[in-house]
Parts: C-alpha cells; sequence; structure tokens
C-alpha cells in the first residue's frame, strides 16, 4: 500500500473512532477532553506508525519493551510512550527514560524494581496498579480483592507515582458483557483513593480495547487502549 492511501485508511479509521468515543463520551456526560486514545501498535507495520503523529496521535503504546525501544528511535520526540505490556526487570532500565506511563503494574516485586531504579536515574516514574478484573487465569494483575489492602505498601513508594488503575475485560463478543469489569475497577479506585498519601493521585483508569472502549468510557475510563480497530484494513 502505497503512502497517500496508507494515510487515508488511517485517517478514516482515526475518524470513525473519535466519532464513537465522542458519542460515548456524550451518553455518559463527560467531557471528550476525559478520555485519551492511546493507539497500541504493536502489530502495525513501521510505516503506519510513523504517519500517527501527523495524523494527531501522540500518545502511542507498546507491549514489548523491546519494541517500544526500537520505535521509539524511528519517532520525534514529542510522542507520549506507554508500556501497556509485561514488564521484566531485567528491561526496567532502558525502558523508564522512553515512557511516560507504565500500564502494567502488577506485581508488587516490579513494583519495588522500578522505585529502586527510579531512585538510581533520579528520575519519578508513573505507573498504574494492573487489576485481574476478570479474573481469568492467563491474565496478569493483583486480584481485586487484595488491592485495597496494599495501600501502606504503596504509600511506602517515594519515586513511583501512582496514577490509577488498569485492567483488560474478558474478550468476549457482547461488549456489555464487559461493564461489570470496569465498574469494579472504577469502585477499586474510589476506595483506594481514600487510602493514599497525595504523592499518589489516581486520575486514571486505564480500560477498554477495540471491542469494548465504548462501555468502558460509559464506565469512566480516561485512557483507551486501540490497536486492531486503528489499523482495519491495511492488509487489503
Amino acid at each position: 500500500m502505497d503512502e497517500s492511501r496508507l494515510r487515508g485508511v488511517l485517517r478514516n479509521n482515526i475518524d470513525t473512532i473519535e466519532e464513537r468515543i465522542r458519542a460515548a463520551c456524550a451518553r455518559a456526560g463527560r467531557s471528550r477532553s476525559d478520555v485519551t486514545l492511546v493507539a497500541v501498535t504493536k502489530s502495525a507495520p513501521d510505516e503506519a506508525v510513523c504517519l500517527l503523529p501527523e495524523l494527531g496521535l501522540n500518545h502511542l503504546g507498546e507491549n514489548r519493551p523491546q519494541q517500544l525501544w526500537r520505535k521509539a528511535a524511528l519517532l520525534p520526540s514529542t510522542v507520549h510512550w506507554h508500556l501497556i505490556g509485561h514488564l521484566q526487570r531485567n528491561k526496567i532500565e532502558q525502558t523508564l527514560p522512553l515512557v511516560e506511563l507504565i500500564h502494567s503494574g502488577d506485581r508488587l516485586s516490579l513494583l519495588d524494581s522500578l522505585e529502586v531504579a527510579a531512585q538510581k536515574q533520579g528520575q519519578r516514574i508513573d505507573v498504574l496498579v494492573e487489576v485481574n478484573t476478570s479474573g481469568e487465569a492467563s491474565k496478569n494483575g493483583f486480584a481485586p480483592a487484595e488491592v485495597p489492602g496494599l495501600s501502606d505498601v504503596f504509600n511506602s513508594l517515594l519515586f513511583v507515582r501512582l496514577g490509577g488503575l488498569m485492567t483488560m475485560a474478558a474478550l468476549v463478543e457482547d461488549a456489555e458483557k464487559c461493564r461489570p469489569s470496569f465498574a469494579l475497577l472504577r469502585d477499586l479506585r474510589d476506595r483506594l483513593t481514600r487510602t493514599l498519601t497525595d504523592q499518589h493521585v489516581l486520575h486514571h483508569l486505564s480500560m477498554g480495547m477495540s471491542n469494548d472502549f465504548e462501555v468502558a468510557i460509559e464506565e469512566g475510563a480516561t485512557l483507551v487502549r486501540i490497536g486492531t480497530a486503528l489499523f482495519a484494513g491495511l492488509a487489503e
């Protein structure tokens, strides 16, 4: 696909997604500015990813740290990178300087390692606590029942700033079935907020992907992670 057609397909997909985001915000009585679209680039060709900033998408998400490192070198420094996938501790040092937000704070050992690395690098890092609201064994994250009891541990972090919670709902055809997972995450965020120090301000709910982002927005999502719908039609 030549660049002109590629740009056209992306522009059409972005416009369609934007219309759906605006409609979901309207249904929920929310402002469009409350929701940030994070373009998930993991399966997209580099030539498509490199067009995103000029098409107005500056928040990009990657699942794998190595791919984030590589793509960050290709794109302008104005891009805000989000790590949305599992982070191994041996990848932390190289990842921290490149990312604005880590969505996958899925275990205490990782938060401890991020704390040590951020202190060593003399920076603070914003992290979301990943919660397995669907209860699926295949998913990472804290169990919902254990999150409220971790406030003392979270409050002990000085270089890691918790900015909210993240979840992945079950992959189902009917997005309405995802609503309980999203509502649970919002409830956990509200409960946890009351027990954290001022350093940790839980602005964000990272929830909703291509198949369910409208329901997630209706339940309070501030970050929606969209890849499949954004890059649809590129192989045609």
